[in-house]
């Protein structure tokens, strides 16, 4: 596995690279605006194809690269369910799995911090965020902070990890790198305590100052925003309230680009066909699938996804790859449940097939 931890000096921000192998799928977790040219060079060093940007929440002392690493890269964006940013990807939810190639994370949600802190958990180690860093935590006193879920979060789930599991936190202030889930529960000033009440007494009265990028971070990153190359996707557009209308239609053909775990959670719409974003490139090439539907002028393709950002990426990419007679579903698979969309399981259309 290829793994590199990266810092950023000036927020003291660790962001992490993964992949299964040179050549082959990545993910990044927690990467800084400032510091994106260095992660597309080390990822071109590396030979690798960058498929996920993951937030472990929405962070107050520096914004994220999330947006400019999808906009290079076109690659998903991820967070967690709770989080109010205005446009990613895919949300995740305690109990899920985001995976590339031969990389699995086990997510975990941890409010308290914020509440929509998440980590992500590997057989051999944990992506803390801000919850649990070394010999320290997270504060809990903005950002919906809380600290007796904190206290939750930390004694009911990170600490139940076994005590030789790596632990590799959002940030670290005096030059650690790494740590373990046995050493932080001996060691960690802030868990040597035996109530939540205890706890939140400490956390109470940190009297910390304010992050000094809180007042421009929180915003940015809460507008993350779409993919713009100058196209107004808006034309392109369809509320979920008249796409409804097209389902049956045999010159409508919805194109499910999720991954089976989102499919198996949330379910699909009836007749839709599933392409998976990742397979996109191949797709769209002469003598692809979707090249082939699309050389039909009178099928129209309905592209969607979870919330509506990988159906507008690749809305752009088939209008690049010259396939016109597309449009994608805006808000995606959430905006069709909040209209009362129909939907099946995807076991309901083996069982039919």
């Amino acid at each position: 596995m290829i793994f590199r931890q990266m810092f950023d000096s000036v927020s003291s921000t660790y962001t992490y690279l993964l992949a299964g192998r040179q050549g082959g799928e990545a993910l990044i977790i927690d990467p800084v605006i400032e510091n994106v040219d260095h992660y597309l060079q080390l990822i071109e060093e590396l030979d690798l194809t960058l498929l996920k940007a993951i937030d472990t929440h929405v962070h107050a002392d520096h914004i994220t690269g999330l947006g400019e690493l999808r906009d290079a890269t076109k690659c998903v964006t991820v967070m967690g369910r709770h989080s109010k940013v205005d446009m990613v990807s895919m949300r995740v939810e305690d109990g899920d799995k985001i995976e590339i190639d031969s990389v699995v994370l086990n997510v975990l949600y941890t409010p308290g911090h914020t509440d929509d802190s998440y980590c992500f958990v590997m057989p051999d180690r944990v992506f803390t965020g801000d919850t649990l860093l070394i010999r320290g935590t997270g504060r809990t006193d903005f950002q919906h902070g809380d600290a007796h879920a904190a206290y939750d979060s930390l004694f009911s789930k990170l600490l139940t990890l076994p005590d030789e599991m790596f632990v590799y936190p959002g940030h670290d202030y005096k030059g650690d790198t790494v740590s373990t889930i046995g050493e932080e529960r001996a060691f960690n000033p802030r868990l040597q305590v035996n109530s939540a009440q205890e706890y939140a007494a400490i956390m109470d009265n940190l009297n910390l100052p304010d992050p000094t990028k809180m007042d421009i971070a929180v915003p940015a990153n809460l507008a993350i925003g779409y993919l713009s190359d100058g196209l107004d996707i808006e034309e392109y557009s369809i509320p979920a309230d008249r796409a409804i209308e097209r389902v049956g239609y045999s010159e409508t053909m919805f194109i499910d680009l999720r991954e089976e775990s989102e499919r198996a959670r949330d379910g699909i719409i009836p007749g839709s066909v599933h392409m998976p974003y990742k397979t996109l490139q191949g797709n769209i090439k002469a003598g692809g699938l979707l090249a082939a539907i699309a050389s039909n002028p009178d099928q129209e393709l309905m592209l969607y996804c979870a919330y509506g950002e990988r159906s507008a990426l690749a809305f752009h990419e088939m209008h690049d790859a010259g396939l016109v007679n597309t449009c994608h579903l805006k808000g995606g698979i959430d905006a069709w449940i909040k209209q009362g969309g129909p939907l099946e399981r995807p076991a309901e259309r083996a069982a039919q097939g």
